[in-house]
């Protein structure tokens, strides 16, 4: 029976029974939404809230803060990086609770494109997770070009070409491992990039405040001229003071949303959660607020220890990677501060690799999930003994080649028009998951289902979700397919709010069965879990 033949059998149901109200949970009403239940097609609920939350900040923090940061403030001044990090900062906050209330009713395996699938168009659906795909496989081969040419900062009498051999080796098997070796191993590596941030963060204040060798308290000087709060983006050519502050703090939010991207992978990640109900919103208010200290603070402090007129600031944009690269190396540099650029690089190491590692399991991870729609051929919805789907696991590592691309400087150039692309794909994506959850409240509120009673409530909605604005350059994805497939928009009132909740309340009724018989936790477990 075709998905149109099902939902016209369902819509006869309606008829008779007059809404969703008359289905509980123990009742399905389409087979196409329900979770694969083969062993060889199943992922592992193994990650936990703290690793969760841990994923999301090791695939978003990396070189867009420590590194993109400084040409945002060459563009557009210490108080436009502020603003303008704070003000996505606070649209990615938006979209993240979207998700999150639609990731705790329904928690399941086939990431946030099945959610633009079920709750407005299967093409949108189709077209969410390609474009999604497309952003990690491009990506993952850029963090890997990365973290050869951090390598490179210490010695070069080895090839750059090895080092890429041996990241994409070592990322492919901890990915190999299973959830529960990925997820423990990348909540240590996001651990010491937390660590290292606060080092960071403090430096910045204690060398702002005059804790340097020229014992200088810079205080807010780059903020007033010659520099100003504000910088002059383009003056030469637009001849318009106003207009080329504008437009610094314009090019500030390109590189803020280049910088935030990642976070909403925890939508990809609930199909291995233990008790997604629970983890799920606990995972995502706890992204937030690291996010919201680590890039807002930390924009701050660079804005207070780096004059925008930097020359060497300017050329530190230029590198691709490394230490020279940091404005936090800049601001050592101006104040005489030495051999903390290898320690700075050995963290920019971390977050490359940490970042790479994510990115990884989030691509494979959405090519299962479109393989399990019947969007991508049947072979990627395999997995091992352990859970992990290993066919879309070879194919996403593959893709890893074109870090060879850049062995050749020419070919470097034409690659760095791809990377160009991923804040697109990033952009779109959100503007899909706040889509899709306008569509869910208004299903729930039609149906008349209240969403006080749903495990999570998203703050500031419905005006929240409608507050996001992106390019839609991928319609003819979503447009292509339903063209191809014949789709049709789903009415709001036949949206399917009942499908697989009987198996994720059975699940937790396990889960929390199997804690009460665990016994109470000591004070010490109870401080580990609240990490």
């Amino acid at each position: 029976m075709s998905l149109d033949e099902k939902r016209y059998a369902n819509e006869k149901v309606l008829e008779r029974e007059g809404s969703f109200d008359a289905f509980d949970n123990s009742q399905d009403l389409n087979d196409d939404l329900r979770e694969p239940t083969k062993a060889e097609e199943t992922l592992h609920r193994g990650l936990k809230a703290r690793q969760i939350s841990m994923i999301a900040l090791g695939g978003a923090v990396g070189t867009g803060l420590i590194i993109g940061s400084g040409t945002a403030l060459r563009r557009g001044g210490p108080l436009g990086l502020l603003l303008g990090y704070a003000f996505v900062g606070f649209v990615c906050y938006l979209v993240m609770v979207a998700l999150g209330e639609m990731a705790a009713y329904i928690p399941h395996k086939r990431g946030f494109a099945g959610y633009a699938t079920r709750f407005v168009d299967p093409a949108l659906g189709f077209a969410v997770g390609w474009n999604y795909l497309a952003k990690y496989l491009i990506v993952t081969p850029n963090n890997i070009n990365a973290a050869g040419i951090v390598v490179e900062y210490w010695t070069h009498k080895v090839h750059r070409a090895v080092w890429m051999v041996i990241f994409i080796g070592l990322i492919f098997i901890v990915n190999l491992l299973g959830v529960r070796v990925f997820g423990e191993l990348e909540f240590w590596l996001s651990s010491i990039k937390i660590i290292a941030l606060i080092g960071l963060l403090l430096m910045g204040i204690i060398v702002d405040l005059g804790g340097n060798p020229q014992h200088d308290r810079i205080g807010f000087r780059y903020w007033k001229a010659p520099n100003g709060p504000m910088g002059k983006y383009l003056l030469d050519q637009v001849h318009n003071e106003s207009l080329s502050i504008f437009l610094g703090f314009w090019a500030t939010l390109t590189n803020a949303l280049f910088a935030y991207m990642g976070t909403e992978l925890i939508g990809v990640t609930v199909g291995e959660a233990e008790n997604p109900r629970r983890n799920i919103p606990i995972a995502i208010r706890r992204t937030f607020f690291r996010i919201l200290v680590f890039y807002v603070g930390g924009v701050f402090v660079i804005g207070l220890i780096v004059p925008s007129t930097a020359r060497d600031l300017f050329v530190a944009t230029q590198q691709k990677t490394g230490a020279a690269a940091s404005p936090f190396v800049v601001a050592t540099t101006l104040v005489g501060i030495k051999t903390l650029n290898h320690v700075i690089n050995a963290a920019i190491l971390i977050f490359v690799m940490s970042a790479a590692n994510s990115d990884l399991y989030i691509g494979s991870r959405t090519l299962y999930g479109l393989a399990i729609e019947g969007k991508a051929p049947a072979i990627f919805k395999r997995v091992n003994r352990m859970g992990v789907p290993y066919p879309a696991l070879i194919l996403c590592t593959l893709f890893c080649g074109l870090v060879f691309l850049n062995v050749s400087s020419s070919a470097s150039k034409v690659f760095g028009w791809f990377v160009n692309l991923v804040s697109t794909f990033g952009a779109l994506t959100w503007l899909a998951i706040v889509y899709s959850h306008i569509r869910f409240m208004k299903a729930l509120e039609l149906q008349g289902k209240s969403r006080d009673s749903l495990p999570y409530k998203a703050p500031f909605q419905p005006w929240g979700s409608w507050s996001y604005i992106a390019i839609p350059v991928f319609f003819f994805l979503w447009i292509g397919y339903k063209l191809a497939m014949k789709t049709k928009v789903i009415p709001v009132s036949k949206i399917d709010l009942v499908t697989g909740l009987r198996e994720i309340d059975e699940e937790e009724k396990r889960y929390l069965d199997e804690e009460a018989a665990r016994g109470p936790r000591t004070r010490w477990q109870r401080i580990w879990d609240s990490l």
